[in-house]
């Protein structure tokens, strides 16, 4: 808004100005006795007119630039979607597109309209998103006290070869409201053989290959809500099998 009026007030005293001595050239010609005007005065005041048409035109078209605001570009969640896909296929960061949607949950659902377009420089570090709760977690056994004491922990993400400690709980694929499908898109559901984990992305960086003590290599491919700092949740596909993972310290170690 100030750069439309700094420009208005600039169109303004160059249209003033450039009228005033236009006029004062043809006011001097025509005080002679003999009205008549000196060529070059006549090509002065050509000159000056043409170089206010250019610029009037100029000021003009840089105005209706200004003033023109593209509306945002929205998408219309279908089955299946996430956050992430929907970030990887119009080419914006999660970060935005949750700071654009106001978002403060990772659930979607179909029929939901969400803006896809926008300045992502006022876009701030990626929020931390409450994500639906897991029924089958074993977070909820008895041992769960041992996750409440465990502090945040803001550190780098971690790079290919690091290794760590970590404290690890299992969940399954199914509970009420939920689809089925990761933060990062993949079907547990039509994949109960597929080996994932909910990690902090701020540890962890979503997709990478993460191998896990006493669970094999995995993808971290998921999210969670307890899930911050240093721990992980497994995905396994039976309830009874959760369970029995219970609440672990494990070794892990970022593949790729």
């Amino acid at each position: 808004m100030k750069v439309r009026s700094i420009l208005l007030v600039l169109l303004f005293v160059f249209t003033t100005n450039s009228v005033t001595h236009a006029s004062e050239l043809f006011v001097v010609a025509t005080n002679d006795a003999k009205l008549s005007i000196s060529p070059d005065l006549i090509e002065e005041r050509s000159i000056i007119e043409e170089t206010f048409d250019v610029h009037f035109q100029d000021a003009l078209n840089l105005w209706a630039e200004l003033d023109v605001e593209p509306e945002p570009q929205t998408y219309t969640v279908v089955k299946g979607d996430n956050l992430y896909r929907i970030a990887e296929a119009h080419d914006i960061s999660l970060a935005a597109l949750i700071s654009w949607n106001g978002l403060t949950t990772d659930l979607i659902h179909p029929d939901d309209v969400l803006i896809v377009s926008g300045d992502e420089e006022d876009v701030v570090e990626l929020a931390q998103l409450e994500p639906v709760k897991r029924v089958a977690s074993s977070s909820n056994v008895e041992n769960s006290t041992i996750e409440a004491s465990q502090p945040v922990v803001s550190a780098p993400p971690a790079e290919e070869g690091t290794e760590m400690i970590v404290t690890a709980t299992a969940y399954t694929a199914y509970c009420e409201g939920c689809s089925g499908t990761t933060a990062y898109g993949i079907d547990l559901r039509a994949n109960p053989d597929q080996k994932v984990i909910a990690v902090d992305p701020r540890i962890i960086p979503l997709g990478s290959k993460v191998w896990v003590e006493g669970y094999g290599e995995a993808i971290a491919g998921d999210t969670g809500g307890a899930i911050k700092g240093n721990k992980i949740d497994v995905f396994i596909p039976t309830y009874e099998s959760a369970m029995q993972w219970g609440v672990k310290k494990v070794k892990i170690k970022v593949i790729d």
